[in-house]
C-alpha cells in the first residue's frame, strides 16, 4: 500500500486535544497527535492551509516581530506536509535587518488505535522521551519516534518540545525538518521508502476539457485522489484495488467501497475492477450453510431511523453487477470467465437470503427491508442473469422472474402516496411498519446499470413514480444546492453533519446524477451536477467523501464534514462518474459495439473526454455545446453509434 493511503489526511496544522482527529497515522496507530510551532514565544497567524496533492499539504501564517516598524509582518511561516510522515517547517525573513529567534515545536501523542480515535476514545498523551536528535513515546508493542534536523539546541522532554535558536538574515530563511516513524520492539528496522513509490495506476492519462474549466481540474485531482488510494496484494503482485478512503478505511479492504469505486472508474478501463473482484473473491465465506457466498462486511451506521446495515450485502450484490458491467466495456472473456463462479455463488447467497419471499432483508435474517438493498438485489439479479445467459449457466431464467415479482410487490408495499404525489419508502420493518424517511439512499432506485446492447435494464418504479422522484431530488428539502442530503432538511433526525441523516454524500449524489441523465431528467441532474462541481471548487476539486447538508445561499460556501475521508475512494470515483455521465457512453463489447446519448442539455457546454478505454484500447468523445456526442477515438472493429 502507498504510504499516502496509511497516514492520516492532515488539514490543521495546530495542537490536537483528546478526542481530536489530526495526526500521523501508520498501521492503524496515531505516531503523533500534535506538533505545534511557537516563534519567538508566539503562534504564528494562520494565513492559509490548502491540500498540494493527495498526499501533501501546505501551511502559511505570519508573525510580527518587535523588530517589525510598521503593522507589517516581517516573519512568513511555511510548513510543508506530507503523510509519509515528513514536515519541514521554514521561516522566512523580510526585515531590513538580521533577526535572531527561537523556533519551539512543541509534540505529543496517544499512540492510539485508529478506531479509538474515530470513536472519540483516544487515552492521554504519553510522555515522552530524549531520542537521538529528537523524542520517542512508548507503548506495548509500539514506539514512535521524532528525528529532527539540524538537531536542536534544546529538547525538554518532560514538555515535549524541540527547541532552535535562528540567525535570520534580510530576505533570508531557515528550515527544521522533522520525521515520524514506528519501530516495533523486536523486529529489524527497515528502510525507508523512497519518496513518490507507490501503485502503478491501471488507467492511462485521462483528460477533460472544454467550456467549464472546472472539468479538467476536477477529473485530474480527482485521478491523483484514486492514485493515492492504491492497494496492491504482496500475495498476488498483478492486482490492484482501492482502499476506502484516509483515515478511517485505509488499513483493510472495505469491499463495498471498492467495488463502488472500481465500477465508476470503468470508463477509465476494467484493470482496477479485474483485481478488486479477484481480491474479494478471495474473501467470500465457505459453504455449506446460509452465509456460502456472502463476502463479508462490516456494520455501518444508518442513521437515526434504521440499525446499522451490513456492508458485506452490498457487496455480495455489487460483485456480480460490476463483473456484469466491466464484461460490457472490455474484460476479457477469459478473465470474465474466471470470475463467474465466484459471481454464481454471489447470486446462490441472494437466492438463500430472500427464501421463499419478496424481499432481501439486511443485515440477513432480521432485516429490515431497506429500499436501496431492493435496488442492489433487483440490479444484482437481472444483471447477473444476463451474464450467467451469456455463458450458458443455469439459473438465468429463475432470477428474472424474482426481479419481476420484486418490482410488482416493491411498487405496492415500498411506496407512500400523499398530496404532494407521494415517496419511496426508507424500509419496511419484518414486522411489516412502514418507514418513510427519504433521503440520498434513494438515488440506488435510478440506478439500472447496463444490461444487453449497451442499453440499461428495468427499474423499480414505474415511469410515473420515477418522475415523482425525480421532482423530489430536485426539490429544496433534498437539494442542498451542493448535491442530495442524505436526509431530507424536513425529516425528523434531520442533521446537516450527519453521515446518512443529513450530510452531503458525493457517491449518491453521482449515483443520482447518472440515474437522473439516463431517465430523461435533465434539469433536475443538471441542478445537482452543477451544485457538486461548485462544492468541488471551494475544496480544491478534491472532493471529501462527504460535507455538511446546509442549504446553499448566495456566497455561502459548503461546511467540510469533521470526520470526512479526503482522499475518499468513492467520492473521487464519483467524481469520475459524474463526469463520464455527460458523455452518456453504453458500451457492448461483446456485441462489438458502443453508442455515446449525451444529455441533450449540453450542462457544461462543450465537452471533451480524452484517454478513457473501451475494450482495452482508447476512447475519446465529444459533446458539443448543442448536446450533440461525437467518437473521436475507438478500438478498431466497434460499431459506433449516438
Amino acid at each position: 500500500m502507498r504510504r499516502t493511503a496509511r497516514s492520516r489526511d492532515l488539514r490543521c496544522p495546530g495542537a490536537a486535544h483528546r478526542g481530536g482527529l489530526d495526526g500521523f497515522y501508520r498501521g492503524g496507530r496515531r505516531l503523533l497527535a500534535r506538533c505545534r510551532v511557537r516563534v519567538g514565544g508566539v503562534e504564528p497567524v494562520p494565513v492559509q492551509g490548502r491540500m498540494l496533492a493527495a498526499d501533501r499539504a501546505r501551511f502559511v501564517g505570519t508573525v510580527r516581530t518587535a523588530a517589525d516598524a510598521g503593522p507589517d509582518p516581517a516573519v512568513t511561516v511555511e510548513r510543508l506536509r506530507e503523510a509519509a510522515g515528513v514536515e519541514r517547517i521554514t521561516l522566512r525573513s523580510a526585515a531590513v535587518r538580521e533577526l535572531r529567534l527561537v523556533l519551539e515545536v512543541s509534540l505529543g501523542t496517544d499512540l492510539a488505535e485508529l478506531g479509538a480515535v474515530a470513536a472519540g476514545q483516544a487515552g492521554p498523551e504519553i510522555p515522552a522521551a530524549v531520542h537521538g536528535s529528537g523524542l520517542r513515546w512508548s507503548a506495548p508493542g509500539l514506539r514512535a519516534v521524532v528525528s529532527a534536523e539540524p538537531a536542536p539546541g534544546d529538547v525538554l522532554a518532560s514538555a515535549g518540545l524541540l527547541c532552535w535558536e535562528m540567525d535570520l538574515p534580510p530576505g533570508g530563511s531557515r528550515s527544521i525538518e522533522l520525521r515520524v516513524r514506528a519501530e516495533r520492539p523486536g523486529r529489524p528496522r527497515g528502510p525507508e521508502p523512497a519518496q513518490g513509490g507507490g501503485v502503478a495506476p491501471p488507467w492511462g492519462d485521462a483528460e477533460a476539457d472544454g467550456d467549464d474549466p472546472r472539468t479538467a481540474a476536477l477529473l485530474a485531482a480527482s485521478l491523483e485522489d484514486l492514485r493515492a488510494l492504491l492497494v496492491r496484494d504482496p500475495a498476488h503482485p498483478g492486482e490492484v484495488h482501492l482502499a476506502g478512503g484516509i483515515p478511517w478505511r485505509c488499513g483493510h479492504l472495505a469491499p463495498a467501497e471498492a467495488l463502488w469505486a472500481a465500477r465508476m472508474t470503468l470508463p477509465l478501463g476494467v484493470r482496477l475492477a479485474a483485481g478488486t473482484l479477484r481480491a474479494l473473491a478471495r474473501t467470500q465465506m465457505p459453504g455449506p450453510g446460509p452465509d456460502r457466498g456472502l463476502i463479508p462486511g462490516a456494520l455501518r451506521h444508518s442513521g437515526a431511523h434504521l440499525p446499522p446495515g451490513c456492508t458485506g450485502v452490498e457487496a455480495t450484490l455489487l460483485f456480480p453487477v460490476v463483473l456484469a458491467e466491466a464484461r460490457r466495456w472490455g474484460l476479457p472473456e477469459q478473465e470474465t470467465r474466471s470470475l463467474l463462479p465466484a459471481a454464481e455463488r454471489c447470486l446462490d447467497w441472494l437466492s438463500t437470503a430472500v427464501g421463499d419471499g419478496e424481499y432481501l432483508p439486511d443485515p440477513a435474517p432480521a432485516g429490515p427491508y431497506r429500499c436501496e438493498v431492493q435496488a442492489h438485489a433487483h440490479r444484482a439479479a437481472l444483471l447477473g442473469a444476463d451474464l450467467l445467459e451469456a455463458y450458458g449457466r443455469p439459473g438465468a431464467e429463475g432470477l428474472r422472474e424474482w426481479a419481476s415479482t420484486l418490482r410488482r410487490r416493491f411498487r405496492e408495499d415500498f411506496w407512500v402516496d400523499d398530496m404532494a404525489g407521494g415517496r419511496p419508502l426508507a424500509a419496511l420493518a419484518p414486522d411489516g411498519r412502514r418507514i418513510p424517511h427519504l433521503g440520498s439512499a434513494a438515488a440506488h432506485l435510478l440506478d439500472t446499470g447496463l444490461l444487453g446492447a449497451g442499453g440499461h435494464a428495468p427499474g423499480l418504479l414505474d415511469a410515473v413514480r420515477t418522475e415523482q422522484l425525480a421532482r423530489l431530488f430536485g426539490g429544496p428539502a433534498l437539494d442542498s444546492g451542493w448535491g442530495l442530503r442524505s436526509l431530507g432538511a424536513k425529516e425528523p433526525g434531520h442533521n446537516p453533519f450527519g453521515h446518512r441523516s443529513g450530510a452531503v454524500r458525493v457517491h449518491e449524489t453521482a449515483v443520482a446524477v447518472a440515474g437522473l441523465f439516463a431517465a430523461g431528467y435533465e434539469n433536475e441532474a443538471q441542478g445537482l451536477l452543477r451544485g457538486v462541481l461548485d462544492a468541488a471548487e471551494t475544496f480544491g476539486h478534491r472532493l471529501p467523501e462527504m460535507y455538511a447538508g446546509e442549504q446553499r445561499t448566495a456566497g455561502s460556501a459548503p461546511l467540510p464534514h469533521p470526520a470526512a475521508c479526503r482522499p475518499a475512494a468513492v467520492a473521487a470515483a464519483g467524481a469520475v462518474q459524474l463526469l463520464t455521465s455527460l458523455a452518456g457512453i453504453r458500451p457492448d463489447v461483446p456485441a462489438g459495439s458502443v453508442a455515446v446519448r449525451p444529455p441533450r442539455s449540453a450542462p457544461l457546454g462543450e465537452l471533451r473526454l480524452t484517454g478513457l478505454r473501451v475494450a482495452d484500447q482508447p476512447f475519446a468523445v465529444r459533446v458539443s455545446r448543442l448536446g450533440l456526442g461525437m467518437v473521436e477515438e475507438a478500438a478498431d472493429g466497434l460499431q459506433l453509434g449516438v
